[in-house]
């Protein structure tokens, strides 16, 4: 994904003298020659033969088209008779569907190994909602280098909220805030601020504590609004959007009146606030994959939590539905460190969506094209159309009357490149 860091002043003075591709804390994106750049030679083409399109977008599948791609890019749609040239590289799908790699809005993910998970999962476009370091940052990087072929990151860096614990330990310019936290003001700003030195594309920030954690209440107010107002305008300054964690009612309203763009979970959300988030645009990432999964195999296997997903999966659930019916924006989310554990994915949590009463299509538009829209890069992924990202799926059915086939990729390429494929099933002769 070709998105480059928003330009910003560097924020503190201890770091203002060093050039900036010397700035350790800074180094987000690699120095560049400004010489006259090297002719390059024109990127070789991929043809998917054969498919029947689900785009994310449009009302009706488009069958027996080839999609055709160049370099990292959709370049054609082509529909009717159409042959590849002699020797092109055709991937033959007939059969099969062809639709955009999926949106994980929501998720921990940090390392290596589960970046290679998520993309097996169907993810080509994940947004970080925190981690312990800044490891998100070093990841972006080498997937826009080409280093890593996805799935493309947007990054958050560490978690806005007021205890920082072990996180202190990211950076040493965080080491003031140990043992105080991020409460005050000036507090708040320093913690934003560093994430936006190290080019956060998202902050993310805390309205209610925790379900994960059992001794905690998801429902208690952590931030007020006057606190996660403070989140927001610092991020404004920079042009950089807020997401907000909340599954208390009151935390998520304080959020929204904030000025927040999305709200994660947003278990126990009343009506009142659901119509506030509807009328300002602010979307919800349900996460129902772990809220109903919690205590369960996986990541989230405590028994302690078992008892409370009881309570909370089936409001989840309900919450969910009531946002789609009162028109409130949704965008799916794992909320996942995609470890060897891992059994919560995006394509689960549009099989839940529908569980919840979301018509199958808004389900799976929740997972491309509404996400996209959400992370504001809807001119880059989310569909399937010319000029767009070549983010896509093969799956074995239409995933609109068939959603849990998003739950079973045949083959994913993200940025252009076929990073996991079990295609074809059949043998050659003699081989």
């Amino acid at each position: 994904m070709r998105l480059l860091p928003i330009p910003r002043e560097p924020r503190l003075g201890d770091l203002t003298a060093a050039p900036l591709c010397l700035v350790l804390f800074l180094a987000v994106a690699p120095c560049r020659s400004s010489g006259p750049a090297a002719a390059q030679e024109p990127a070789e083409r991929i043809y998917l033969t054969g498919a029947t399109v689900v785009d994310g977008v449009s009302a009706e599948a488009l069958p027996g088209a080839t999609v055709i791609v160049e370099g990292r890019t959709i370049a054609s749609v082509e529909t009717g008779a159409f042959s590849p040239p002699a020797g092109a590289e055709v991937i033959d799908i007939h059969g099969y569907h062809l639709v955009p790699g999926l949106i994980d809005a929501h998720t921990h993910v940090s390392t290596l190994a589960g970046l290679r998970r998520a993309v097996a999962t169907g993810v080509t476009t994940v947004r970080t909602a925190g981690v312990r370091s800044y490891r998100d940052f070093a990841i972006r990087e080498m997937v826009r280098d080409d280093r890593l072929p996805g799935p493309d990151v947007l990054a958050a860096g560490l978690y806005v909220q007021p205890d920082l614990g072990e996180r202190v330990l990211a950076d040493p310019r965080l080491a003031p805030l140990h043992g105080s936290g991020a409460n005050t003001p000036e507090e708040i700003r320093t913690l934003v601020g560093i994430n936006l030195d190290y080019g956060a594309d998202w902050i993310k920030t805390r309205g209610t504590a925790r379900a994960g954690l059992p001794e905690q209440d998801p429902r208690e107010q952590i931030y007020t609004e006057s606190q996660l107002r403070v989140v927001v305008e610092e991020a404004g300054r920079a042009g950089v959007p807020v997401m907000a964690h909340a599954h208390g009612d009151e935390g998520m309203r304080a959020a929204v009146r904030a000025g927040v763009r999305s709200i994660e979970h947003g278990t126990y959300a009343s009506d009142e606030t659901l119509r506030l988030m509807r009328d300002r645009g602010v979307f919800l990432v349900p996460t129902l994959v772990v809220m109903v999964g919690m205590g369960q195999e996986g990541e989230y296997d405590d028994p302690r939590l078992f008892l409370r997903k009881l309570h909370m999966g089936p409001r989840a659930l309900e919450t969910a539905a009531r946002a789609y019916e009162l028109g409130v924006p949704l965008a799916t989310g794992a909320d996942t460190y995609y470890t060897e554990r891992n059994v919560a994915t995006v394509g689960r949590e549009v099989a839940y969506l529908i569980d919840a009463g979301v018509p199958p299509r808004n389900a799976f538009r929740a997972a491309t094209s509404r996400g996209a829209e959400l992370l504001g890069i809807d001119d880059l992924t989310g569909s399937i159309r010319p000029g767009l990202e070549a983010d896509l799926l093969v799956v074995e059915r239409d995933p609109v009357e068939h959603p849990r086939t998003l739950q079973d990729p045949l083959l994913v390429m993200s940025n252009g490149t076929v990073v996991h494929s079990r295609l074809p099933f059949t043998r050659e002769e003699g081989r």
